[in-house]
């Protein structure tokens, strides 16, 4: 008898999720439904993996057995199996970047609104039973700096467009952001190595970037020391992008208005970390990209991406392993 490759997922999928999955590959693969714990062992016998280890994967090992050719991962962080073996294999990677744009753009909102309309202020004034007037700013007339206009940024660019001034950004590729400036989402697109230059202009800056080679601790000392004074920070990227030292500092100086954050390096923040004690600081454990539509959205992506493998396409969402991340031809359309 003769044995079918398997496909191994380790995701909070559901029962009819996973006969979705059989369904749509058929009786070309077997669907094994692993766990975090059995994960580890389960890939040495997987052709194709759907999901997010977080427990230690011997990805050498697993490589070793030269089965495994493509890795769906249900994040759109890669670097829990971005490992230097995977990236240096013939492995396929394909992630769920900007599959819940929408969902990181309505965080984005919250954090940014939140430190606004002082909101961490009000819901002390709550606490105390103080019905006080108090400062509020505005949003209207403000120039937002994004820092990453991929599939994120320009879903939080849609969102913030009526209401505020001006919008600019950075990106590694430009060229592939005229669409955003031509549409008016955008004002002006500068270079990655433009950052600088862009962060002095405004009065909002919101982080999306990947950690990627590059990337860490991007925004540190010297960036922040540019930004305008009085400007809020929103970090809903990768906690690793920025440097928590240098943001405490120009929280704790006022040259920052305050900061939202949905990311931090490490996770969770320690609970004696000074940003648990400032009240223009606004923190969520990293649920940006949560949703109730998240686990039959990313089920859908990995069936479509399914039938591309099959057909020798390129998938959807096709990791560059250099980078890190998708290239924008490559990363999913919205």
């Amino acid at each position: 008898m003769t044995t079918l490759p398997k496909i191994v997922t380790c995701f909070p999928i559901e029962p009819s999720q996973v006969e979705q999955i059989q369904d749509a590959v058929g009786n070309q693969f077997d669907v094994v439904a692993s766990n975090q714990e059995q994960i580890g062992k389960e890939l040495f016998g997987a052709e194709i993996f759907f999901g997010h280890a977080k427990t230690p994967v011997e990805w050498a090992d697993v490589i070793k057995q030269k089965k495994l050719k493509w890795i769906q991962s249900s994040a759109a962080g890669l670097d829990h199996c971005l490992t230097p073996e995977v990236i240096d294999s013939d492995i396929l990677v394909s992630g769920c970047s900007a599959l819940f744009a929408k969902q990181v753009a309505e965080t984005s909102m919250a954090l940014l609104m939140g430190l606004i309309r002082s909101l961490p202020v009000f819901m002390e004034a709550k606490r105390n039973r103080e019905y006080v007037r108090r400062p509020t700013n505005d949003l209207q007339g403000k120039t937002v700096g994004i820092v990453g206009l991929g599939g994120n940024g320009q879903q939080i660019a849609k969102t913030l467009r009526p209401m505020v001034e001006k919008i600019i950004a950075t990106d590694r590729f430009p060229d592939y952001c005229r669409n955003a400036v031509n549409n008016g989402i955008v004002d002006r697109v500068y270079p990655a190595d433009g950052l600088e230059e862009m962060l002095p202009q405004a009065d909002v800056v919101i982080v999306t970037l990947p950690l990627s080679e590059g990337n860490e601790n991007r925004i540190a000392d010297q960036q922040f020391a540019a930004f305008k004074s009085g400007a809020f920070f929103i970090n809903v990227g990768r906690g690793s992008v920025v440097d928590e030292t240098s943001l405490i500092k120009y929280l704790e100086n006022g040259h920052l208005a305050g900061a939202g954050i949905d990311v931090a390096n490490p996770e969770p923040i320690k609970a004696d970390n000074p940003l648990w004690e400032m009240d223009n600081v606004i923190i969520t454990p990293h649920v940006g990209a949560q949703s109730e539509f998240r686990v039959p959205k990313t089920v859908d992506l990995f069936c479509e991406n399914f039938s591309r493998y099959v057909a020798g396409e390129t998938l959807i969402n096709w990791v560059d392993k250099q980078l890190g991340y998708p290239h924008p031809k490559h990363r999913i359309q919205f």
